[in-house]
């Protein structure tokens, strides 16, 4: 196990991410959960149109890339004509330029990332997430001062515009080629279908609960899975480091070990102390402490899962991870209404850990197929 690329994604990942999560908990504290609800409906509209354009998504370019297949300025070029052409659906639909502006910035990131995970370039990966970050915080605050809560979104997209180097890097670095695509366009379609419905899985929620509960409780929610993706983070690390590594053939089992045990202990740990932490610095967002007790159980469900995950993207058999993430999304559509409608919140919780707990056994399943093709 090569311990000093672990570090770099994990030390910036960690960094990075707690940043984020201080603006987004700061912000939380000074305006109410539905205003909280609001900007996380919009971010969930972005993210989900930014996907739709991502013919390149960052696991079929972190794979490609590892494996010095040029192909990444054909991806990078399809990626981003789709993405203008969403930015002027986005308007025209929702009347919002902060949010087209966002699912551009979306856009970008994930190419980016792609690339310098791909490339193994852990150490520059580590440079651009933490400037991100630490942008974000900085106009963040700027904007939300001076423009007030309409200005956050346009904030958040300015913060990921220093990815937009490392995408013309790219494009310096390969030539479009379409004919590359045709022999490799099942594993890109179906990488395509399966982050297109991963990040559906990751967003419909925010999408189903405004409409159907407001988004007063969809303030409350988002700031539980805010929460809550700081325990993902150790796993989330893990599967950035593994997917390219397990693309060139290291296995690193006594990390994805690892990786387990510590999704078992930051469980207990966040079950215990959430309703101690959450009245004293989120005294608005009382609703929250049950569903993070619920949720915080997921990251054992989804630590597994990740590890299936990586093993069979380096295979690039990204259909069966399609099918694990579709039935997810298929589990929480029909929990967060059914459930979300007869228990609140508490019923979202318990959706979203059936949800993320199918994912993980479909990929186990696939899993174990895929091992016994293999050894025929």
């Amino acid at each position: 196990m090569k311990i000093k690329g672990l570090l770099s994604i994990g030390i910036a990942d960690i960094l990075g991410s707690g940043i984020g999560s201080i603006f987004w908990f700061l912000i939380a504290t000074q305006i109410e959960p539905e205003s909280f609800g609001e900007i996380y409906y919009f971010i969930g509209i972005a993210s989900i149109a930014s996907y739709i354009a991502l013919i390149g998504s960052q696991d079929t370019i972190t794979v490609y890339v590892a494996k010095k297949i040029k192909i990444q300025s054909t991806l990078n070029f399809l990626s981003l004509i789709l993405g203008g052409i969403s930015f002027i659906v986005i308007i025209i639909i929702f009347n919002r330029v902060d949010t087209s502006l966002l699912l551009l910035a979306f856009v970008i990131n994930t190419l980016a990332i792609g690339d310098l995970l791909g490339s193994k370039n852990y150490s520059n990966y580590s440079k651009y997430f933490l400037t991100q970050k630490i942008l974000l915080l900085i106009f963040g605050f700027s904007f939300y001062y001076l423009f007030g809560v309409e200005g956050i979104l346009y904030a958040v997209s300015l913060s990921y515009g220093i990815f937009v180097i490392r995408v013309i890097k790219g494009f310096k670095e390969s030539k479009i080629d379409f004919s590359l695509l045709k022999p490799r366009i099942g594993f890109i379609a179906n990488n395509y279908m399966l982050r297109l419905a991963d990040n559906s899985k990751n967003q419909i929620d925010k999408l189903i609960i405004a409409p159907i509960l407001g988004f007063a409780l969809l303030g409350n929610y988002a700031l539980a899975i805010q929460i809550i993706g700081i325990f993902f983070i150790f796993s989330q690390i893990v599967f950035k480091y593994t997917l390219s590594e397990d693309s060139t053939g290291n296995k690193n089992k006594k990390l994805k070990e690892i990786s387990i045990l510590f999704s078992i202990g930051i469980a207990i740990i966040g079950f215990f102390l959430s309703p101690i932490i959450i009245p004293e610095l989120f005294p608005k967002y009382i609703e929250a402490i049950s569903a993070i007790q619920i949720m915080v159980f997921s990251t054992i469900p989804v630590s597994v899962g990740l590890i299936y995950k990586s093993k069979i993207l380096s295979l690039e058999k990204s259909k069966f991870v399609l099918i694990g993430t579709l039935g997810s999304l298929v589990t929480i559509i029909i929990g967060m209404v059914v459930l979300g409608t007869i228990f609140g919140i508490i019923g979202l919780a318990i959706a979203f850990v059936l949800a993320v707990s199918v994912e993980a056994i479909i990929l186990f399943l696939s899993t174990l197929k895929i091992d016994q093709k293999l050894r025929k």
